[in-house]
């Protein structure tokens, strides 16, 4: 599958967890990240309305699995196959929502992504 940015192929990339991310997991399995608000303007904002310090980004069952799948070595196509295996049809059209999931993290700073072939950073 070809991603529509760039022409690269998207499931060869790798996620990287951001290690500046806290996260937990809840008694029912469900991962929750926790976003500290940095900023001046987050400073502005906890002040005059009231924003919390740290955000909780609560993932439902699908992206709680996957999140647990992001070992910093797993390519996209790798994660893909145990969520096939656990959520079956639910999981399709497979390599394009997991794309859309690992991007969506990638935005939000919550991942990186690296290429296969290149070498880790650590």
């Amino acid at each position: 599958m070809k991603s529509k940015s760039k022409g690269e192929n998207y499931v060869e990339k790798i996620p990287v967890r951001n290690e500046e991310i806290q996260w937990s997991v809840e008694d029912n399995g469900l991962v929750t990240l926790h976003m500290e608000n940095k900023g001046v303007a987050n400073r502005i904002a906890q002040k005059l309305i009231k924003k919390p310090k740290v955000s909780h980004i609560h993932l439902d069952e699908m992206g709680s699995f996957i999140w647990l799948q992001i070992d910093g070595e797993k390519t996209v196509f790798d994660i893909g196959k145990p969520v096939e295996e656990h959520f079956g049809e639910k999981a399709l059209p497979l390599y394009e929502r997991l794309s859309m999931f690992i991007r969506t993290l990638e935005t939000n700073g919550f991942v990186s992504c690296k290429n296969a072939d290149t070498p880790s950073e650590n």
